[in-house]
Protein backbone atom coordinates (compact mmCIF):
# COMPACT_ATOMS: atom_id res chain seq x y z
CA UNK A 1 0.00 0.00 0.00
CA UNK A 2 1.42 3.38 -1.02
CA UNK A 3 0.64 6.65 0.75
CA UNK A 4 1.87 10.13 -0.06
CA UNK A 5 2.14 11.19 3.60
CA UNK A 6 0.86 10.31 7.08
CA UNK A 7 -2.22 12.46 6.39
CA UNK A 8 -3.04 10.73 3.09
CA UNK A 9 -6.64 9.48 3.25
CA UNK A 10 -6.52 7.67 -0.13
CA UNK A 11 -3.81 4.99 -0.05
CA UNK A 12 -3.15 3.24 -3.34
CA UNK A 13 -2.49 -0.47 -3.62
CA UNK A 14 0.17 -1.00 -6.27
CA UNK A 15 3.25 -3.02 -7.10
CA UNK A 16 6.02 -0.43 -6.85
CA UNK A 17 9.64 -1.49 -6.69
CA UNK A 18 12.16 0.21 -4.47
CA UNK A 19 15.81 -0.78 -4.31
CA UNK A 20 18.05 -0.01 -1.37
CA UNK A 21 21.07 -1.00 0.67
CA UNK A 22 20.57 -1.97 4.32
CA UNK A 23 22.46 0.33 6.70
CA UNK A 24 21.08 -0.85 10.06
CA UNK A 25 18.87 -3.67 11.34
CA UNK A 26 16.70 -2.91 14.36
CA UNK A 27 14.87 -5.53 16.39
CA UNK A 28 12.02 -3.87 18.31
CA UNK A 29 11.09 -5.96 21.35
CA UNK A 30 7.57 -5.28 22.69
CA UNK A 31 7.79 -8.17 25.23
CA UNK A 32 4.79 -9.96 23.67
CA UNK A 33 6.17 -9.79 20.12
CA UNK A 34 9.15 -8.58 18.13
CA UNK A 35 9.35 -6.62 14.91
CA UNK A 36 12.47 -6.36 12.77
CA UNK A 37 12.88 -3.15 10.80
CA UNK A 38 15.60 -2.07 8.39
CA UNK A 39 17.08 1.38 7.87
CA UNK A 40 18.05 1.61 4.22
CA UNK A 41 19.62 3.98 1.74
CA UNK A 42 17.02 3.87 -1.04
CA UNK A 43 17.91 4.44 -4.70
CA UNK A 44 16.22 7.37 -6.43
CA UNK A 45 13.39 5.92 -8.58
CA UNK A 46 13.52 8.76 -11.12
CA UNK A 47 17.20 9.04 -12.06
CA UNK A 48 18.86 6.04 -10.38
CA UNK A 49 16.79 3.25 -11.91
CA UNK A 50 16.54 1.92 -15.48
CA UNK A 51 15.68 -1.29 -17.35
CA UNK A 52 18.17 -2.03 -20.16
CA UNK A 53 17.46 -3.47 -23.62
CA UNK A 54 17.93 -7.06 -22.36
CA UNK A 55 15.38 -6.61 -19.56
CA UNK A 56 17.90 -6.32 -16.71
CA UNK A 57 17.12 -3.81 -13.97
CA UNK A 58 20.02 -1.41 -13.36
CA UNK A 59 20.42 0.92 -10.38
CA UNK A 60 22.90 3.70 -9.64
CA UNK A 61 23.88 3.09 -6.01
CA UNK A 62 25.29 6.63 -5.70
CA UNK A 63 21.88 8.28 -6.29
CA UNK A 64 20.18 8.14 -2.91
CA UNK A 65 16.54 9.19 -2.62
CA UNK A 66 13.63 8.96 -0.18
CA UNK A 67 15.73 10.31 2.72
CA UNK A 68 12.62 11.14 4.77
CA UNK A 69 11.37 7.54 4.72
CA UNK A 70 14.34 5.26 5.38
CA UNK A 71 12.66 2.48 7.40
CA UNK A 72 10.85 -0.64 6.25
CA UNK A 73 9.65 -3.76 8.04
CA UNK A 74 11.79 -6.80 7.28
CA UNK A 75 8.66 -8.73 6.31
CA UNK A 76 8.01 -6.25 3.45
CA UNK A 77 11.27 -6.74 1.56
CA UNK A 78 12.81 -9.25 -0.82
CA UNK A 79 16.54 -9.93 -0.94
CA UNK A 80 18.42 -8.96 -4.11
CA UNK A 81 22.07 -8.73 -5.09
CA UNK A 82 23.75 -5.81 -6.80
CA UNK A 83 26.44 -6.78 -9.33
CA UNK A 84 28.60 -4.13 -11.03
CA UNK A 85 27.67 -3.80 -14.70
CA UNK A 86 30.81 -3.81 -16.90
CA UNK A 87 28.86 -2.27 -19.82
CA UNK A 88 27.46 0.71 -17.86
CA UNK A 89 30.06 2.31 -15.59
CA UNK A 90 28.62 3.27 -12.18
CA UNK A 91 25.50 1.13 -12.57
CA UNK A 92 24.73 -2.20 -10.89
CA UNK A 93 22.55 -5.06 -12.14
CA UNK A 94 19.80 -6.21 -9.77
CA UNK A 95 19.68 -9.99 -9.41
CA UNK A 96 16.81 -11.59 -7.48
CA UNK A 97 16.97 -14.61 -5.26
CA UNK A 98 14.92 -17.57 -6.51
CA UNK A 99 11.58 -17.99 -4.81
CA UNK A 100 11.81 -20.47 -1.92
CA UNK A 101 8.48 -21.97 -2.94
CA UNK A 102 9.96 -24.23 -5.61
CA UNK A 103 7.80 -25.92 -8.21
CA UNK A 104 8.79 -29.57 -8.23
CA UNK A 105 8.34 -31.26 -11.58
CA UNK A 106 8.99 -34.99 -11.98
CA UNK A 107 11.04 -35.67 -15.09
CA UNK A 108 10.08 -38.16 -17.78
CA UNK A 109 13.29 -40.17 -17.49
CA UNK A 110 13.48 -43.59 -15.83
CA UNK A 111 15.21 -42.31 -12.68
CA UNK A 112 12.46 -39.80 -11.93
CA UNK A 113 14.91 -36.95 -11.30
CA UNK A 114 13.44 -33.77 -9.87
CA UNK A 115 13.90 -30.44 -11.61
CA UNK A 116 13.64 -27.23 -9.61
CA UNK A 117 12.25 -24.34 -11.63
CA UNK A 118 13.37 -20.84 -10.64
CA UNK A 119 12.48 -17.48 -12.14
CA UNK A 120 14.98 -16.21 -14.68
CA UNK A 121 17.24 -13.17 -14.22
CA UNK A 122 15.99 -11.48 -17.37
CA UNK A 123 12.68 -11.26 -19.20
CA UNK A 124 14.03 -12.55 -22.50
CA UNK A 125 17.15 -13.60 -24.31
CA UNK A 126 18.17 -11.58 -27.37
CA UNK A 127 18.53 -13.23 -30.76
CA UNK A 128 22.15 -14.11 -31.55
CA UNK A 129 23.83 -15.78 -34.50
CA UNK A 130 24.41 -19.49 -33.98
CA UNK A 131 27.64 -21.25 -34.88
CA UNK A 132 25.95 -22.88 -37.90
CA UNK A 133 24.88 -19.47 -39.23
CA UNK A 134 28.44 -18.13 -38.93
CA UNK A 135 29.98 -21.17 -40.71
CA UNK A 136 27.77 -20.62 -43.73
CA UNK A 137 28.73 -16.94 -43.86
CA UNK A 138 32.52 -17.16 -43.45
CA UNK A 139 33.41 -20.76 -44.18
CA UNK A 140 34.60 -23.24 -41.55
CA UNK A 141 38.32 -22.39 -41.90
CA UNK A 142 37.77 -18.86 -40.51
CA UNK A 143 35.89 -19.91 -37.39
Amino acid sequence: MQVASAKDKNPIVSNMGFYGVIQEIWDLDYLKFRISILRCDWMDNTSGFVVDELGFTLVDLSKIGHRNDQFVMASQVKQVFFVDDPMHCGWSVVLSMPNREYNYVIGDDMLGDIRIECESFTRGIPNVDTFDDRVGEFGSENI
